[in-house]
């Protein structure tokens, strides 16, 4: 998040990663509602973090759709 300081100088907030944080981008990147970008974004973790932590959450949460084929 990025804000203005008191004399106009600009102050980049970083967002604390928190497991409700972390759960929210993972479902949101689950469901590809979400891209791993704005995910990260909302953890304040870099790509490649929230890459690692996806695919360890892809895991153990498997699909939860039929194939009709």
């Amino acid at each position: 998040m990025k804000r203005l300081n008191s004399d106009d100088s600009l102050i980049v907030v970083r967002v604390k990663s928190t497991p409700q944080n972390v759960k929210e981008s993972n479902e949101n990147l689950f469901r590809s509602t979400w891209n791993l970008p704005q995910a990260a974004k909302h953890c304040g973790m870099s790509n490649k973090e929230m890459k690692l932590i996806f695919f360890e959450y892809l895991k153990y949460n498997y699909p939860d759709y039929e194939d009709r084929t």
